[in-house]
C-alpha cells in the first residue's frame, strides 16, 4: 500500500475550476490581448493604417459572424474557426502582406471586439 493514499485517504477530493471562463477561452484571451499590445505598439505608420484595414475588415466579419449579443465563450469558439475565413477576408481586401500578419490582426480585432461580451470582464 502506497504511502500516499493513506496520508489523503479520508480527505476531501476538490478541482480548482472557475465557473466562468475554461483555462482554454482564458489562455485564448491572453493570446487576444498579446496580439492587440503589438498592434498598438507599432511605429510604423504605414504599418498602422495597413493593420487597422486589415483589424476592421476582421471585426466585420465578425459582427457578420457572431452579431452583436455573444459570450466570450462563443467569441473563442469563433476563434478557433477564424483562420480559414479571415485569409479570405484579408485576401479580398488586396493587402499583400496579410499573411505575415493575419494572427496579430485576427488577435487584435477579437481582443477589441470582445469587450462587447455581454460577460466581458477588464
Amino acid at each position: 500500500m502506497a504511502v500516499v493514499p493513506l496520508l489523503l485517504r479520508g480527505v476531501p477530493r476538490r478541482r480548482l475550476t472557475c465557473g466562468l471562463v475554461s483555462p482554454s477561452v482564458e489562455s485564448t484571451k491572453q493570446e487576444w490581448e498579446q496580439a492587440y499590445r503589438a498592434y498598438a505598439d507599432l511605429s510604423d505608420p504605414v504599418a498602422e493604417e495597413r493593420m487597422g484595414l486589415q483589424v476592421e475588415a476582421i471585426t466585420t466579419e465578425l459582427r457578420r459572424r457572431v452579431g452583436g449579443t455573444f459570450t466570450i465563450r462563443e467569441l473563442a469558439d469563433e476563434y478557433a474557426r477564424a483562420d480559414m475565413w479571415a485569409r479570405h477576408v484579408l485576401s479580398e481586401q488586396g493587402t499583400r502582406e496579410w499573411p505575415r500578419t493575419l494572427s496579430l490582426a485576427e488577435g487584435a480585432a477579437f481582443y477589441l471586439y470582445a469587450r462587447g461580451a455581454v460577460d466581458y470582464e477588464p
